[in-house]
């Protein structure tokens, strides 16, 4: 399992360099094209690929630091630095997005003059450098599984939309002259982003604030350990995650009899096998010889 799990971070770490070089690449092309077309759509574009070749810098790295070892004083390592950087992303996702959004209103007030032709040929080869990272960090990644790249590829789908939008814009723009179609694509894919941001900044802290994970029903689980023969009771049952994908149990059983050991082998097996809780710690109590109170464990 541990092969796969570093076999996994190696494709996750060479499909964000590959999305960051392509994206810090064009980014530069786009600020210089919106500028010289006057453009929001470009502007907003290329402030969200900005934004990109940030958070992919910082996925990267956060990757990197949490391939590092455990220690004493960090006994889970830092892998925690993926969900701070899937959070961060997601702030940024949302603060650059209102932004743009409240420049967009602006612009309906003080409409400026756009090069619709310039704006068109910019934002085309845009949407092919989103759409070529996108299928590389979907192809190459585990964009579902990894919070961290989850995080990244939200970056660069919003992107993605804002190219489709502005190359909108640039066509209403040039063919029937309504320059507001600027201001109209920028709102609406300022709109989704901020769905998109919420949605991964919610889930990290979520995930930071040590909540079940959603893909598991504890009160399945506690079923599961119940239906052991020998287990009478589960309690202090805790279940958390490190990272998207590592997650951790602890519990207590208390068993009538006392074997201890085959409980113990058979409870961990189900866990992993049904669950998919590779890291797991139970503490067994043969019932009648410890007095299990509230006041024992108050977590």
């Amino acid at each position: 399992m541990g092969h796969s799990h570093d076999h996994g971070h190696s494709n996750n770490k060479k499909a964000l360099l590959l999305a960051f070089l392509l994206t810090t690449s064009f980014m530069i092309a786009e600020v210089i094209g919106g500028f010289v077309t006057n453009s929001l759509a470009l502007l907003s574009d290329a402030g969200h690929m900005l934004s990109d070749a940030v958070s992919l810098a910082l996925s990267l790295l956060a990757f990197k630091l949490g391939e590092k070892t455990a220690t004493a004083a960090k006994t889970y390592g830092y892998k925690r630095v993926e969900m701070l950087a899937a959070l961060c992303n997601g702030v940024v996702l949302i603060v650059i997005s209102v932004y743009i959004f409240i420049e967009a209103i602006r612009r309906f007030k003080e409409p400026v003059e756009i090069a619709s032709n310039g704006m068109l040929i910019i934002a085309v080869l845009g949407l092919l450098i989103n759409i070529l990272s996108a299928w590389i960090l979907m192809r190459g990644g585990d964009v579902k599984g990894n919070l961290n790249l989850r995080s990244a590829f939200l970056h660069v789908l919003g992107d993605l939309l804002g190219s489709v939008g502005a190359i909108i814009a640039a066509l209403l723009i040039k063919f029937f002259g309504w320059t507001a179609a600027d201001a109209i694509a920028s709102i609406l894919v300022s709109i989704l982003v901020i769905i998109s941001g919420w949605r991964v900044t919610r889930d990290t802290v979520h995930i930071l604030m040590e909540g079940a994970p959603q893909h598991i029903n504890v009160e399945e689980v506690k079923k599961t350990l119940l239906s052991i023969t020998i287990v009478k009771e589960v309690h202090d049952l805790h279940i958390w995650s490190v990272t998207s994908d590592f997650q951790v149990l602890t519990c207590h059983l208390i068993i009538k009899g006392n074997e201890t050991q085959s409980v113990l082998k058979e409870a961990t097996d189900v866990l992993k096998e049904k669950f998919h809780v590779e890291h797991v710690t139970i503490q067994v109590e043969i019932d009648g010889e410890f007095a299990h109170s509230e006041t024992t464990c108050k977590v």
